[in-house]
């Protein structure tokens, strides 16, 4: 039998075992949430902002719940949704091989499961680390397996309020208005801005530099300079893509004066983090946040190889960019070292929760309360203004007003990435604890949707006519008993 033939025999079978254990466990649940219109146009339920990996956790996770009228959006093409085919530049992810990631507890949804399906156990064992593509088609069969309702090629251009729903204008392969009741921002990384760009790169031709999560054609810098920022590991997947690309040189500046060595949230890991960390005070959320940024996560072994290999890689360790002016079409790059010359810069300085950065989200900008009001206490530490610009959110990732009653649908849009993790906890935007979130996150949504529509349920309840018992199960004796007990 042939190796497809084996691969697709095997998927199959693992197919029909996961159909089983959703029919086992009654999922997904029936749908319980009352149709709505509003003035004759129908009404989603939830609309999902994001086809990645939280995307399609949170789609899944509701639909499971009975909560079906949803769909989620992607700018995307199909299949290339987040950043794993994209911008992501590892060769490998660095969370271990046997996280259950998106599996919402799911045995056969799982990574593990789909892999040994097709290669089996001993190709199991024989893995190290997921190689990012096969992360990437393991999230589309995701997909396929749960029939989720995905549209891509949709931009979301304006959210906006319409009585008590949200309206979202759509552009690309589906145009015009949808109107829905919850909104979740299922945007990954980039949050609710965009890629954090240092000041000295203010005016510099954009020929002459991008940012790391950008579409870097990196065969046109073949044989060119390079300045990659940072020593984190998109600013070493960045720089070993170059180096494979055929540049003539790649400096990684780097500002600290050793390279950080301990992940220290990974030694941590546990579900009480997982389940407790949103539970904290606020002062040892930010504790927790502050450390962690203060002792900063290291970039991984494989990727930081895969850089230090080539003689034409250097890494320049307290490296602090004073400033960058361009000469002709050279970036004349002034450091403690000196002035360093280049012919094209990276910078891999991350994303902020610049919430103005982003057209869609300009009219909830000025509403969204952040750490900033009132939430940040000199006394919790450092006041870092990546952290204080941190979304200040409910339990079910919902937004909060900056002042009461000037948004109120905020209350309904649900910030389940990144910019979440101050309050929440590493739940809405890496593998380990992505099923957390997503529980957490439709717990939450259920029961507003159920709230909302008590009248009905309440109304349901009162109509509620089929009986159990027929009338001819028992025999009224109370007649009877006076007759024997009479005087």
């Amino acid at each position: 039998m042939s190796a497809e033939v084996t691969n697709k025999t095997g998927l199959d079978a693992l197919e029909q075992r996961l159909a089983e254990d959703l029919s086992l466990l009654e999922l997904p649940a029936k749908p319980w949430v009352p149709a709505r219109e509003h003035h004759g146009t129908p009404v989603r339920d939830v609309v999902v902002i994001g086809a990645g990996m939280c995307g399609l956790a949170a789609s899944a996770k509701l639909i499971l719940g009975g909560i079906s009228n949803i769909v989620a959006y992607d700018a995307a093409p199909a299949g290339r949704e987040g950043p794993w085919v994209t911008f992501a530049r590892m060769e490998t992810l660095r969370s271990p091989k046997t996280l259950h990631g998106p599996a919402l507890g799911l045995p056969q949804l799982t990574f593990r499961a789909w892999f040994t399906a097709q290669w089996g156990a001993a190709a199991w064992e024989a893995l190290d680390k997921i190689p990012k593509d096969q992360w990437m088609e393991y999230l589309i069969w995701y997909r396929q397996v749960l029939a989720l309702p995905v549209r891509n090629n949709v931009r979301i251009t304006a959210i906006s309020a319409a009585d008590d729903l949200i309206a979202l204008d759509l552009a690309g392969a589906e145009t015009g208005r949808v109107l829905t009741r919850h909104l979740v921002l299922a945007t990954g990384r980039s949050g609710l801005g965009g890629v954090a760009v240092p000041d000295f790169l203010q005016g510099i031709d954009r020929h002459l530099w991008a940012h790391s999560a950008a579409d870097i054609d990196f065969a046109a810098l073949r044989g060119k300079r390079l300045a990659v920022i940072g020593a984190g590991a998109s600013s070493m997947d960045n720089a070993a893509t170059a180096l494979e690309s055929g540049a003539d040189s790649v400096d990684l500046l780097i500002r600290r004066q050793a390279m950080p060595r301990i992940n220290k949230m990974t030694g941590i890991g546990s579900q009480g983090v997982v389940h407790g960390m949103h539970l904290l005070p606020d002062g040892w959320k930010w504790k927790f946040v502050d450390y962690t940024a203060t002792t900063q996560t290291p970039p991984p072994r494989s990727s930081t190889l895969r850089v230090s290999r080539h003689t034409n890689a250097r890494f320049l360790l307290d490296c602090a960019i004073r400033s960058v002016r361009q000469e002709g079409e050279a970036l004349l790059i002034d450091t403690p070292h000196g002035t360093l010359r280049y012919d094209f810069l990276i910078a891999a300085t991350g994303f902020s929760n610049d919430f103005s950065g982003r057209p869609e989200f300009a009219a909830l900008a000025p509403h969204i309360r952040t750490w900033s009001d009132g939430r940040y206490r000199a006394e919790m530490g450092t006041a870092r203004p990546e952290m204080l610009a941190s979304p200040d959110l409910g339990p079910a990732f919902e937004f909060r007003e900056r002042v009461p009653g000037a948004c109120p649908m905020l209350a309904r849009i649900h910030c389940f990435n990144d910019a979440a993790m101050l309050t929440h906890g590493k739940v809405s935007g890496d593998i380990p604890a992505v099923s957390a979130g997503a529980d957490r996150l439709v717990r939450g949504i259920s029961a507003a949707l159920f709230a909302e529509d008590v009248e009905a349920h309440f109304a349901s309840l009162q109509a509620y006519d089929i009986p159990e018992l027929q009338g001819d199960e028992w025999t009224d004796s109370t007649p009877q008993l006076d007759k024997d007990n009479a005087l």
